[in-house]
């Protein structure tokens, strides 16, 4: 498990290029497409390498443009935009092949009292030790995926996620769009407040957009459902570590357009929420692929 730590640290050590310029690498999944949560979380840490001065991040907001391409290195472009008394504001454009696939704007903060409340108490579920390894769920269904696609759907992912309704990735039922699931980084994770937030903003991903597939009978490995991020905003809340289990409570409000809305809120086990998400997807029916006319047309 360690090893995965130290993977997951390596997405996150940027190159530094220039100033206000950084490379990322990445790494592969179970498509050609780079990860949507690698981005922001590689994007967060660029903006945070320009910070004069200890501050946390409070609030994010992101729009995915273009899907990115996992053989080739992503360039941040970090625009320092605000250094004020209290809040820092940054923007960071991802930008592969010459075009922007990313854009990021982070607000930081300094540390502040204040005010406090939580409206609502974490949910009632089983303790992370009683529910199921994700990696277990697909290794039992891996015969279902063609022999060329299987190593990268049995990989470790650098988040260990325990889902406490998982869903049937090829028959599944019709659900209200709500699912949890507990996530943690499998190791000790060193470092400052930044990164514990990069982990989070990083796991962040797994599993909202799937919310909003539930009344559907949708999975992702559905051949006719058409689903990518299209924006993913997160707000921080309270301190907390990565490397201690967290849950994340997830659910789609709506659905239209072929836009599927969802949203989560992350508590830690003592039930402090630390973080809410939200995101919009596309969600739609895939076209069939064109056919060549007939000789008789």
């Amino acid at each position: 498990m360690n090893n995965l730590v130290q993977e997951f640290l390596q997405i996150l050590d940027l190159e530094t290029l220039e100033h206000n310029l950084f490379r990322g690498t990445n790494r592969a999944m179970d498509g050609r497409s780079v990860f949507g949560g690698q981005v922001v979380a590689q994007a967060l840490t660029a903006a945070h390498r320009t910070l004069h001065e200890h501050r946390q991040a409070h609030s994010l907001h992101g729009y995915f443009l273009r899907p990115g391409d996992v053989s080739t290195p992503i360039i941040y472009e970090v625009d320092r935009i605000r250094d004020g008394g209290s809040f820092t504001t940054r923007r960071v454009v991802a930008i592969q092949h010459g075009e922007v696939i990313f854009n990021l704007s982070v607000s930081f903060q300094a540390d502040e009292k204040g005010f406090e409340h939580q409206a609502e108490t974490m949910p009632t579920v089983p303790a992370p030790e009683d529910v199921e390894h994700e990696l277990e769920i697909r290794k039992r269904v891996a015969h279902n995926i063609p022999v060329k696609f299987r190593d990268a759907f049995l990989q470790p992912r650098l988040i260990e996620i325990r889902p406490i309704d998982p869903v049937d990735y090829f028959e599944p039922e019709a659900k209200p769009p709500r699912k949890r699931s507990w996530f943690r980084v499998p190791g000790n994770l060193s470092g400052e407040l930044g990164v514990h937030q990069a982990a989070l903003t990083y796991a962040s991903d797994f599993g909202l957009l799937g919310c909003g597939m539930l009344p559907h009978q949708l999975s992702f490995m559905s051949p006719k459902v058409q689903a990518a991020s299209l924006d993913h905003a997160i707000w921080f809340h309270h301190n907390f570590r990565a490397d201690e289990w967290l849950l994340y409570d997830m659910e789609s409000p709506s659905g239209s357009g072929a836009r599927s809305f969802n949203r989560g809120q992350i508590y830690n086990q003592k039930g402090v929420l630390v973080a809410s998400v939200a995101q919009e997807g596309l969600m739609r029916v895939r076209k069939p692929p064109k056919t060549a006319p007939s000789a008789d047309q």
